[in-house]
């Protein structure tokens, strides 16, 4: 890296579009020396909905407008083998490279083996992997992000964890209350998975109604449209 890039690191942000990515994209623009150039987001292409958090892809291009942020999109097919989902992840490293990216940043929270795929992962393409969130207390990240004006739905969740009834809810202060006290405020180890729709990321809210749910593979979602529809 060279000693410009190291006073001035240009990155990439892998985001969900849930509170975590949209969080880490707010702490990395508080870091100095830190520019978020793009975001990075992978697409079931099936269903052309972001995938594991469920909401339409029409939702996402509304986030990195609100962001000010052009998204990277990265089709995967349906269902994806792991072959595949790192065989184009390899071409996006290759892209970041080639566009003068040194860092790839991720929303992750405390999974040790996930951060370990992605040091692996990332190992030896010139990247550096950044964890600006990694090792907060969730308790205390959950009443952060919603005191710091982050406002989003949960879009997906794992049945066996968490109640059906819980899909669309906000992630405020009532849903914190309200969660089993086994589940992570969080929602780090995949009880839930949320679609962010305002806070001090996004230069103007995204407004969003939650219509209904649907049971696919075991998960239950819950369908966002824009409020206007």
């Amino acid at each position: 890296m060279s000693s410009a890039s190291a006073a001035h690191k240009k990155v990439l942000l892998s985001w969900s579009g849930g509170k975590d990515s949209a969080w880490a994209l707010h702490v990395l623009r508080q870091t100095p020396g830190l520019e978020v150039a793009a975001l990075l987001t992978t697409i079931n292409e099936h269903f052309s909905r972001v995938a594991i958090h469920g909401y339409r892809e029409s939702l996402l291009d509304a986030q990195a407008e609100a962001a000010g942020l052009p998204v990277w999109k990265v089709p995967l097919p349906w269902p994806c083998s792991n072959a595949d989902y790192e065989s184009r992840m390899a071409e996006v490293c290759a892209r970041a490279v080639c566009e003068r990216f040194d860092a790839v940043a991720f929303g992750d929270l405390f999974l040790e083996d996930i951060r370990a795929y992605r040091l692996e992962r990332l190992a030896g393409t010139g990247l550096e992997p950044l964890f600006p969130v990694w090792g907060i207390p969730t308790d205390q990240l959950a009443r952060a992000m919603i005191a710091g004006g982050l406002s989003a739905h949960i879009t997906c969740l794992d049945p066996r964890r968490l109640p059906a009834s819980f899909c669309g809810r906000v992630f405020d202060d009532a849903l914190l209350r309200d969660l089993p006290p086994e589940v992570d405020p969080c929602g780090e180890r995949g009880e839930f998975h949320t679609f962010a729709c305002a806070g001090p990321m996004f230069a103007h809210p995204i407004p969003v109604r939650y219509t209904h749910s649907v049971e696919r593979d075991g998960f239950i979602y819950g369908d966002l449209v824009s409020a206007e529809e």
